[in-house]
């Protein structure tokens, strides 16, 4: 059985001290000295000896205890732990003063990797794209806030599923960078897909950048068509104004010309199609002016201004203004959302506008409720009328089905919804007439 560390250090130090102390015993017990004499001297040599043995072996295994727990303290990552009376003038003091400066340099790049991961962090969970990373299993290991949101699922029910059960095979193959139609609980459209990989803890992890082209692209159409409405308002109304000005003073002077001349029926007749004409002229330049004003209130929608809305009241109040059809609402759990009031109920008004118009010839009813489905708000309008011919369109400003529509209903709706940081999709229900519109607002 081989000897610990600290009992061969006892037994060289007590080998060191042999020598003198036999020695001394010899001439101790040999020498002319009384036997009390001898016996008290022995024991102290003996004493000593022993003594200073122990004493080396303490020194020694000390200091290894002490470097030991610094090296343990470290290999725990706590670094705030540092060796006392460390000098340049011993070699163990050299030992613990280089052991201090790596536990300090280990510190700092401790604390360094700390703010770079916390950076990191933060910068994914502000950044307005969707992060997701994925295992050699494909199973999610990290989402950051904006994946949430287009899952409508928080971090803790999301983890551990595979890409397929999240939707996203598809962004796990094919090319790593490319434009993708997409459809998830918290939106749908195109989405600009990148993927990369990396390795942890030796094994290689996917992951997957989802940025919403379709938000942007549709920025970018609405800033468009808002400059030429500006435009186009401005020169129709130079031009409207005096027509109309004009049209009803012609007008005013040919009825009076008419008075004068009632006898004669021919000049009558010509002055009848004359005002008609002149009251045409009017009309348009008044339906004009409104379609003008109409769509210079879309380019011209403020930001929101955020306060607490709850929901029921805001849902009931808006069905009790729709009184040419029957209003049924599903009602959902009481929730208070932020948001801007008056906004949020023109946008109501206008889906519940739209469903009444789609209901009103078969004297059916229309239906809205809301629901809480994670972190969002969803709030539904549903009607089962004839549905929606062309839904690429329904959004698109100008574009109407209706008789004196203007088009700007759903596109203002949609724009208001994307103000509050949420979604409004309108689509065909499936299985049954009619169509939905679904609003989706964060909570």
């Amino acid at each position: 059985m081989s000897l610990t560390y600290e009992r061969r250090i006892q037994l060289l130090a007590l080998a060191a001290g042999l020598p003198g102390s036999a020695i001394a015993l010899i001439l101790l017990w040999t020498g002319d000295f009384s036997s009390r004499t001898a016996w008290t001297l022995t024991l102290l040599i003996v004493g000593l000896w022993s003594g200073f043995a122990i004493s080396v072996r303490h020194r020694v295994v000390f200091s290894l205890q002490t470097l030991s727990n610094l090296l343990a303290a470290m290999r725990e990552e706590d670094f705030s732990v540092r060796a006392r009376g460390a000098r340049r003038d011993d070699a163990m003091g050299e030992v613990m003063i280089e052991v201090n400066s790596l536990s300090e340099t280990l510190r700092e790049q401790r604390l360094g990797a700390l703010e770079a991961s916390a950076l990191l962090r933060t910068v994914m969970e502000e950044i307005d794209v969707a992060i997701f990373t994925f295992d050699n299993e494909n199973k999610l290991r990290l989402v950051n806030r904006a994946g949430e949101r287009l899952l409508a699922r928080p971090t803790e029910r999301l983890l551990g599923f595979t890409a397929g059960e999240l939707g996203l095979g598809a962004s796990l193959e094919g090319e790593p960078a490319r434009t993708m139609e997409l459809t998830f609980p918290g939106g749908s459209g195109r989405w600009g897909m990148r993927r990369g990989s990396f390795r942890q803890a030796g094994l290689p992890h996917h992951l997957v950048v989802l940025s919403d082209l379709s938000r942007a692209l549709r920025d970018e159409e609405r800033q468009a068509w808002q400059r030429l409405i500006r435009v186009m308002g401005h020169e129709l109304n130079n031009s409207l104004a005096p027509i109309q000005s004009v049209a009803q003073s012609l007008e005013s002077s040919l009825h009076f010309l008419n008075m004068q001349n009632a006898k004669a029926e021919a000049s009558s007749s010509l002055l009848d199609d004359i005002r008609q004409g002149f009251g045409i002229i009017r009309s348009r330049t008044e339906a004009l002016a409104r379609f003008m004003a109409a769509y210079s209130r879309l380019a011209r929608l403020p930001a929101p201004k955020l306060a607490p809305v709850n929901v029921r009241e805001w849902v009931c109040r808006v069905a009790k203004l729709e009184t040419r059809v029957k209003v049924n609402v599903n009602e959902g759990p009481d929730i208070t959302i932020p948001g801007d009031a008056d906004q949020l109920e023109q946008l109501l008004i206008n889906l519940l506008h739209n469903a009444a118009d789609a209901v009103l010839e078969s004297g059916s009813s229309a239906k809205i409720g809301w629901a809480r489905q994670d972190s969002q708000l969803h709030v539904w309008v549903l009607d089962d009328g004839p549905g929606i011919q062309n839904t690429a369109n329904v959004f698109v400003p100008f574009f109407t089905t209706k008789p004196g529509g203007t088009g700007i209903g759903l596109a203002l709706s949609r724009q208001i919804a994307e103000a509050h940081g949420g979604t409004l999709t309108l689509e065909n229900r499936r299985g049954e007439k009619g169509c939905e519109a679904r609003l989706r607002l964060p909570l």
